[in-house]
C-alpha cells in the first residue's frame, strides 16, 4: 500500500508537469493572462474598484491610514513631514506671484486698491461739541439770554457767569443740525462760536 501511494504521488506530478508543458507550448499568452488573472485576484483588496456615478468614492485601506497617521499628527511633526517629502520628491519652494505678472488693467486696479486703502479715511463728523469763545461787549446781555435758553435749566445768573469765564462748552456730542443751529443763534446775539 505505501508503494501504490509513493507511485501515485508520482504519477501525479509527472501528469501534472506534462500538463503545464503542453499549456506552455499551445498557448504561452493564455498561460501569461491565466497568472495575471490569478495575482489580481488575490490583490483585489489593496486596489480600489472603479465608483460608479452618484456613490461616494471608496478609498484604499492604505490611503485611509496614511490618512489616519497624518491627522494626528503635532505641527511640528507636520513640518518635518512637508520639509522631508519636499526634500525626497525634489519638490522646489513656489514664491508669489509677482504683481508685474497679472496684466495691465488689473495692475492699476490693483494699484488704485492700495491707494485707497494707504490714503486715511476721513469720517464725516455727525457730533459736535459746540464751545463758545468769545463775545461783543455790546451785546453781552442779549448773549446771556440766548445762553440761559440754549442750556435747559439754567438761570439769568448761572448763564452770566458762564458767559463771563470764556471759552465755555455749551453743548457736548450735539448732532450736525442742532450744532449749525445752536452756532447761528449765538453768533446772532454776539457771540463767536466753534464746533469741534
Amino acid at each position: 500500500m505505501y508503494c501504490t501511494g509513493r507511485c501515485l504521488r508520482t504519477a501525479l506530478r509527472a501528469a501534472a508537469r506534462t500538463h503545464r508543458q503542453q499549456l506552455q507550448q499551445q498557448a504561452p499568452a493564455s498561460c501569461t493572462l491565466r497568472l495575471l488573472q490569478t495575482s489580481a485576484a488575490s490583490r483585489s483588496d489593496t486596489i480600489a474598484t472603479p465608483q460608479l456615478d452618484g456613490e461616494p468614492k471608496q478609498y484604499s485601506p492604505k490611503i485611509q491610514q496614511l490618512v489616519s497617521d497624518i491627522s494626528g499628527l503635532t505641527l511640528l511633526e507636520v513640518s518635518d513631514l512637508n520639509e522631508l517629502l519636499k526634500k525626497t520628491l525634489n519638490i522646489q519652494d513656489v514664491g508669489m506671484m509677482p504683481m508685474g505678472a497679472m496684466a495691465g488693467g488689473a495692475v492699476s486696479a490693483a494699484q488704485a486698491t492700495e491707494e485707497e486703502e494707504e490714503a486715511p479715511v476721513k469720517k464725516e463728523k455727525t457730533h459736535f461739541v459746540v464751545k463758545l469763545i468769545e463775545l461783543k461787549a455790546e451785546d453781552k446781555v442779549k448773549l446771556i439770554k440766548e445762553v440761559k435758553n440754549c442750556i435747559h435749566g439754567l438761570n439769568l445768573v448761572q448763564a452770566k457767569k458762564l458767559v463771563e469765564s470764556l471759552p465755555q462748552e455749551i453743548r457736548a456730542n450735539a448732532a450736525k443740525d442742532e450744532a449749525e443751529k445752536l452756532k447761528a443763534a449765538l453768533e446772532a446775539a454776539g457771540g463767536t462760536v466753534v464746533l469741534e
